[in-house]
């Protein structure tokens, strides 16, 4: 039998209710999301369930500060109705719906940065962007203090740069990275697949394709060139009329640039889409 789905806007409302339910001994869980819930965001509440989370929190926040001042925050999709109707089909226990006033207080001004692993990629092409996902998670944590946290690998750098913070700042929390969930296309599962023409939608594909043929070449010879096939994607790629933003090989865990793609190295794409910013990648 399914728990009533309990709904919070007020932070120290929930952060009293998850003090009590940890207090009486349940394993909880947060799926922090910026709503718009696709199956990749149920997904994640799928894999709190299989850790043995007793109650699971997801967090329906549009974050201000992790957007920069040309980005897609007015217009960043939001169905409030719809997400809570997510999260009570797949499972959630409880739903936080914060607005910017109740997480950032008249006059904020503490933040959290990590500074290594944040510095490239989508952290060089988004000035500001991982200092915001970093605050508002390490408040997340405050409020809720789950015993797990489920993150998606579609966000690679995001996992690894909220799993540095944890463990600089020792943080109590274990973090959970969840696989990337595909259309039937192969275009990873995203919000902003919602901004995409059909032809859009069409030519983005390229992205899941580009990266088979990483790992189709990693397969076939063990370990390849960097540089030749970095060539290969970006043709690729730009054959299907994207833009390309960065194409980098990197360790999976230090995110440090490589030359050789091998077993445990990651490959990350952006790209633009007409006006879309899409990410996508492979751990191979």
């Amino acid at each position: 039998m399914k728990k009533a789905l309990k709904t919070f806007s007020d932070p120290q409302k929930l952060q009293k209710w998850c003090a009590a339910r940890r207090e009486a001994g349940a394993r909880i869980a947060l799926v922090p999301t910026m709503g718009y819930l696709h199956e990749g965001h149920l997904s994640l509440i799928a894999a709190a369930r299989k850790k043995g989370a007793d109650e699971i929190v997801v967090s329906v926040f549009v974050n201000p500060v992790q957007f920069g001042p040309n980005e897609d925050y007015e217009k960043y999709p939001r169905d409030e109705k719809a997400d809570l109707a997510k999260c009570r089909a797949a499972g959630a226990t409880a739903v936080f719906f914060p607005t910017p006033a109740n997480m950032y207080l008249d006059g904020y001004s503490t933040y959290i940065t990590e500074e290594t692993l944040a510095a490239g990629l989508c952290g060089a092409r988004r000035p500001g962007h991982f200092r915001g996902v970093c605050t508002v998670v390490a408040k997340l944590f405050n409020i809720v203090h789950p015993h797990l946290a489920v993150f998606g690998q579609k966000d690679f750098q995001q996992a690894a740069v909220i799993k540095r913070m944890v463990r600089d700042l020792n943080f109590d929390v274990q973090i959970v990275v969840s696989p990337i969930v595909r259309e039937p296309s192969g275009l990873a599962r995203s919000s902003r697949n919602t901004y995409l023409s059909d032809d859009e939608r069409t030519r983005a594909v390229a992205l899941s394709q580009a990266l088979r043929l990483a790992k189709a070449d990693v397969a076939a010879e063990g370990s390849v060139p960097w540089r030749a096939c970095r060539a290969k994607i970006v043709k690729m790629l730009e054959k299907a009329g994207l833009t390309v933003d960065y194409v980098e090989a990197v360790d999976s865990e230090t995110l440090a640039p490589v030359k050789t793609l091998a077993k445990g190295v990651a490959v990350l794409l952006a790209v633009w889409c007409g006006k879309t910013r899409l990410i996508d990648n492979i751990e191979l």
